[in-house]
């Protein structure tokens, strides 16, 4: 089945372009996003005749996008999910999060532009992709954590596996911390003791001597 092309459609071709699809394609995708319309003797003669406004549109909606991505690519925004001590989330990062984060940090961004490569399913820092418009993308990060903290040592290159480790490694200072303290205050306590029975001789010692200058 035979479309033309309204806009550049990634790996299928650019504005005007008649090009074969399959029938679900167009059907489901193409012709209700208005990307395309049905490659008819009467459709290619109004798009003829409505092409230079519709490439003034496209130039003008592209120029905005490139304004936008200057300032959205690169940017990392934190989402906050529950995840276990390996780093498993219980459950995924979808595009509709992706698109509330950067919303929330003054973007204009719509679900329908995120792209991922693959579920986010992991904590950590996950590159994204944002369509802005079909000839102009973004990238952004997603910062997957399970709190502000956590979202900023990631920020600064920590994975999840450093920060348990170091997690496990402090409870185990903490640990020795403690057996160390025990340990001195029972040297204290015995050290307390050896002393108390040294006294004890010196004691009695005193006290027969005064029996005997008592009884002389």
């Amino acid at each position: 089945m035979q479309v033309i092309l309204l806009e550049r459609v990634a790996k299928l071709g650019q504005m005007g372009d008649i090009v074969s699809v399959k029938e679900g394609y167009a059907r489901n995708f193409l012709l209700p996003q208005k990307k395309a319309l049905w490659a008819s003797k009467a459709n290619i003669d109004a798009f003829e005749s409505q092409k230079a406004q519709l490439e003034a549109r496209n130039l003008e909606t592209k120029k905005e996008a490139e304004a936008l991505a200057e300032k959205l690519d690169g940017q990392q925004f934190v989402v906050i999910r529950s995840a276990s001590d390996g780093g498993a989330l219980y459950g995924s990062v979808s595009t509709r999060d992706a698109a509330d984060a950067a919303t929330e940090a003054g973007f204009s961004v719509d679900r329908r532009q995120v792209a991922l490569a693959a579920p986010i399913k992991e904590l950590g820092i996950h590159p994204v992709t944002v369509t802005l418009h079909p000839e102009v993308d973004a990238t952004i990060e997603l910062n997957v954590a399970r709190s502000a903290e956590e979202a900023e040592l990631q920020a600064q290159g920590k994975s999840i596996q450093e920060l348990a480790a170091e997690e496990e490694a402090q409870a185990e200072f903490e640990i020795q911390e403690l057996f160390d303290d025990i340990g001195a205050a029972q040297l204290d306590e015995l050290e307390t003791e050896d002393e108390q029975r040294s006294d004890q001789p010196a004691v009695l010692e005193k006290s027969e001597l005064d029996e005997r200058l008592d009884r002389d």
